[in-house]
């Protein structure tokens, strides 16, 4: 009898570490993942355009005087495909968004747009992830607010809702 009940004991230790491994992957607002850069200068970078008829993305960008978004994407991104219509409805606003697209192929990310909409005036590629880890980004989709003297105001972890639309809205104001 005992030895049945101890067949059970790897499937209830595989079961709670699976729950503890869902409960931590399903809480995107964990302040513990937030970006060290909140209120600090963009980091120094200057990334290649991922797409014909697109300029590539650098840090004097973001100091034109007037706050943008960043949104950090990847086409293979499932959670990236269903803020895409949040994305086209701010660029419709009139907010200015780029884009880094990372670790992609061209191609890859110009179906995607393709598909889902391009809402950017700027998509660069970071192929090695760099800038996104130099920005304190630790997965995609991120958005952040940078205000016109390239400081980054706020940071959105996971994709943009419609609930997330108001809130996105007047980080921009803020950030003005």
């Amino acid at each position: 009898m005992n030895r049945k009940r101890l067949i059970w004991v790897p499937l209830i230790i595989f079961a709670v570490l699976a729950l503890v491994s869902i409960i931590g992957l399903t809480r995107p607002n964990d302040p513990t993942i937030r970006s060290h850069l909140i209120g600090e200068a963009l980091p120094d970078f200057a990334l290649p355009a991922s797409q014909a008829g697109k300029p590539g993305l650098a840090t004097a960008d973001f100091r034109q005087g007037r706050p943008r978004l960043l949104n950090v994407f990847a086409s293979w991104c499932v959670p990236c495909a269903a803020e895409a219509p949040q994305l086209r409805q701010l660029a419709e606003a009139g907010v200015p968004i780029d884009a880094i697209a990372i670790r992609d192929r061209p191609a890859d990310t110009a179906r995607f747009l393709a598909r889902y909409g391009d809402p950017y005036a700027r998509i660069a590629d970071d192929k090695d992830s760099s800038v996104q880890l130099a920005l304190g980004s630790s997965g995609v989709p991120e958005t952040f607010v940078i205000d016109g003297k390239g400081v980054i105001r706020h940071q959105h972890i996971g994709d943009i809702r419609p609930e997330d639309v108001p809130g996105i809205l007047s980080a921009l104001q803020a950030a003005q």
